[in-house]
């Protein structure tokens, strides 16, 4: 069993921007030397609780600050940006830390509509990226590549590569939430990732149906994926779900249309009762989360990995502090990686 990181760089009620960056340099820190195989920075905008707006920045950071885990985005939203200009970015990466980034490739926006169109400058996202999406995907993968990719443009041939003289290229993987992705994936013989600690729902489905489909390619001889689920781990299940309930309740506002904020501390969480017709939803998420004590969660995560017939879990440590933590600090998420390295 391995297991890897999904960071998301939560941003407490009493930590600025900078703080929440040093907790999470510290985080990678600790997978990295507990042995956590990958370490992967979401790309989210314009949510207070959120910090991981940047992955080629993030990746450059934590891929900086350790040592031979490998580092990637999960995932870079490839509306958001031009092929051309990911293909760099990750070019770079894959120069600086060879055999050591993963390039994640999102369908979705990953944010609100006006965000969304601010990102495009006030140009289409949903139909195009719907549209365009897997041409985009091979655009990338070429201009990744030593070969590079040629253009015809005014009648002339033109060579276009991410870096003068690659030697390694970073591995690509596509990340969904749909069965989009999954065809996609199979179709194309790429690693393929389902957002089961987003969707929890259609998750046998999609990875059947990448299984069932995929063709060898001569990046990947067979299909490749993972699981991804949200964590918390402390020495009793209580504690484990007194720090998850901020993040709860952060769930619970971005899906019921509430308005967003920072994460909140754990004593301020438990003063905020949950409305009745809001508890199904609470019920539902935290139900699919891995919460418990060392030996409960690493039984939850064997049963998931059986589940859904997968050797490696990448959890997304979502516990949040208590007041009097080192804003620049996440103990209880450093705590749950190592109880769980541990106890898997």
């Amino acid at each position: 069993m391995q297991l890897s990181v999904l960071d998301l760089i939560p941003v407490r009620t009493d930590q600025s921007s900078s703080d929440a960056l040093a907790a999470t340099l510290r985080l990678a820190r600790t997978a990295d030397e507990l042995g956590y195989t990958r370490y992967w920075l979401a790309e989210h905008h314009n949510m207070p609780a959120v910090g991981s707006t940047n992955p080629p920045v993030l990746i450059a950071m934590i891929a900086g600050a350790t040592e031979r885990i490998r580092v990637g985005s999960g995932g870079v939203m490839l509306p958001n940006h031009a092929p051309l200009v990911v293909a760099e970015q990750f070019a770079l990466l894959e120069a600086a830390y060879p055999n050591r980034i993963d390039l994640g490739l999102g369908r979705a926006p990953g944010t609100d509509p006006v965000t969304s169109w601010a990102l495009r400058h006030g140009g289409p996202v949903e139909s195009d990226a719907a549209e365009h999406f897997p041409e985009y995907v091979n655009n990338i993968r070429a201009m990744l590549s030593p070969e590079g990719v040629a253009l015809s443009v005014g009648g002339r041939r033109h060579e276009l590569r991410a870096t003068p003289a690659a030697h390694s290229e970073p591995v690509v993987w596509l990340l969904g939430s749909s069965d989009f992705s999954a065809r996609l994936a199979a179709r194309e013989g790429l690693p393929y990732v389902f957002a089961h600690h987003f969707s929890g729902s259609g998750t046998a489905e999609a990875l059947d149906l990448y299984r069932s489909e995929f063709r060898p390619s001569p990046e990947l001889a067979a299909p490749r994926t993972f699981l991804t689920v949200n964590a918390v781990v402390a020495e009793t299940e209580e504690e484990a779900r007194r720090l998850a309930r901020p993040q709860l309740l952060s769930m619970v506002a971005l899906r019921t249309g509430a308005p967003l904020a920072q994460l909140r501390l754990v004593e301020d969480a438990e003063e905020v009762e949950i409305p009745d017709a809001h508890r199904p939803i609470a019920e539902s998420m935290e139900g699919r989360w891995v919460i418990g004590t060392p030996d409960q969660a690493a039984q939850q995560i064997k049963d998931l990995a059986a589940t859904y017939g997968v050797d490696e879990v990448m959890v997304n440590p979502i516990a949040s502090a208590s007041r009097g933590t080192d804003p620049a600090a996440a103990p209880a998420r450093e705590e749950t990686l190592r109880l769980l390295a541990a106890a898997v």
